[in-house]
């Protein structure tokens, strides 16, 4: 079959890489694309935001199954769009897709089907949402309802802090993401990303991953999209995966149902595992990045399979085979992310980078000018490697971070901490 992957990430990159090597497809096109992507993938160029324009070239080149990687097109509707054109999709409706579009709608479906979530209070006006802030025991959590890059999410540690971040949600600094705010208890323990494919009424458990959103080693800096991740997560053990399953997804496809609006798709749990089990931060209606490196690094199965079948409500009978080994991920990013970043320095060094053993490079925000490759994202490549251990993937990934030559970006030279010192015998 024909395929077209919508999105231009690290994400995109590794769903294509992976799409790319299934028996099942015939072309692969990707709008807009990257470098990367360009690779294993026919990039296209035209505005996805035109769902008529989508249509119209599954239409022209035989398109019969369209992957959604980022969740903007979702929430607005894009998926909803293709099926009634008749072809098939990946992703949820718009109404499904509230989940991740509407961190209110999501904190208020966790209370109706007694999902376990932090304490939370929706507003609509800064001054409600200040006064309540300054009651409650710090550190408290600031989010703006909608989709804000990633961005929209505060955790003050004093009351100044939370206001601030109150103040410039209402001020427009997420764009009608912030027109409401919801508060919440910072919750405490280890965070997991967790993933399901869902078809409606039958959920099939991925395998868990752990991000790192800081910026910088140790867990500092500012919040970003993510400079890093591995997989598996020690974390979620065998229990803690049933737990997830029972409490948190189970409840969610058996809830969307019942409300007459059945989530298709990949659900994505950002999860806080706390001393009573597993408490849901949030819901992501796609793929995580760079969770999906890491993932797609693991996978033995065929992808495209998997996401038919979840597209087509055939997930009853299904099953998915991973590698033992350990996959982690290394985000290169501009100098300056995630605030301001100069685009367009020139990146050298990536043969000598993928001759390391077991590594794979997923672009993220790339573009060729001839035979130069060029950076034009804040996060713009993801050095990912396998390895017996975390341990092992951790070395192979920054020795081929070491053979990159591109001084306009930085990395974290910590990621998988966490693992490492599990498996070195720490805590």
């Amino acid at each position: 079959m024909n395929v077209l992957l919508i999105g231009s990430g690290g994400r995109e990159h590794a769903l294509a890489w992976a799409i790319s090597a299934s028996p099942l497809l015939g072309r692969l096109y990707c709008v807009p694309g990257n470098a990367g992507i360009a690779e294993v993938a026919e990039c296209v160029a035209f505005d996805v935001e035109d769902h008529a324009a989508v249509i119209q070239f599954c239409i022209d080149n035989d398109v019969e199954f369209v992957v959604v990687g980022p969740e903007a097109p979702l929430v607005a509707g894009l998926a909803d769009d293709l099926a009634a054109a008749k072809i098939r999709v990946f992703g949820p409706s718009k109404a499904a897709a509230q989940l991740e579009g509407s961190k209110g709608f999501t904190k208020d479906f966790c209370t109706e089907f007694a999902i376990p979530t932090a304490a939370y209070r929706r507003f609509s006006d800064a001054r409600s949402a200040a006064a309540y802030a300054a009651e409650h025991p710090l550190p408290v959590v600031v989010k703006a309802d909608g989709l804000a890059a990633g961005k929209g999410v505060v955790i003050a540690e004093t009351h100044a802090d939370a206001v601030a971040a109150i103040d410039a949600c209402f001020a427009g600094a997420f764009g009608a993401a912030g027109a409401e705010v919801v508060i919440e208890e910072c919750l405490v323990g280890e965070e997991a990303s967790f993933f399901a494919l869902i078809d409606g009424a039958h959920a099939l458990p991925l395998v868990a991953a752990q991000d790192h959103k800081r910026a910088f080693d140790g867990e500092k800096g500012p919040n970003t999209g993510g400079m890093g991740a591995y997989s598996p997560a020690p974390v979620m053990t065998p229990d803690m995966t049933r737990r997830t399953m029972d409490e948190i997804i189970w409840p969610t496809v058996r809830g969307m149902a019942a409300r007459g609006t059945p989530f298709k798709g990949v659900l994505f749990a950002g999860l806080m595992i706390t001393a009573g089990g597993p408490k849901l931060i949030e819901y992501n209606v796609r793929f995580g990045d760079p969770e999906t490196q890491v993932l797609m690094m693991r996978l033995k199965s065929d992808i495209l399979a998997a996401l038919v079948a979840a597209a087509d409500g055939a997930l009853k009978t299904f099953d998915l085979r991973w590698h033992d080994d350990a996959a982690l991920t290394v985000v290169m990013a501009s100098n300056g992310y995630p605030g301001e970043y100069k685009k367009g320095s020139e990146i050298h060094g990536l043969d000598g980078a993928r001759a390391v053993e077991g590594v794979e490079i997923f672009h993220a925000g790339t573009t060729r000018e001839g035979t130069r490759l060029l950076a034009t994202g804040g996060r713009v490549l993801n050095v990912t490697a396998r390895g017996k251990t975390v341990s092992e993937a951790q070395r192979r990934a920054y020795q081929a971070v070491r053979a990159i030559d591109w001084p306009g970006g930085f990395c974290r030279s910590d990621i998988g901490w966490r693992a490492v010192a599990r498996e070195r015998g720490g805590s």
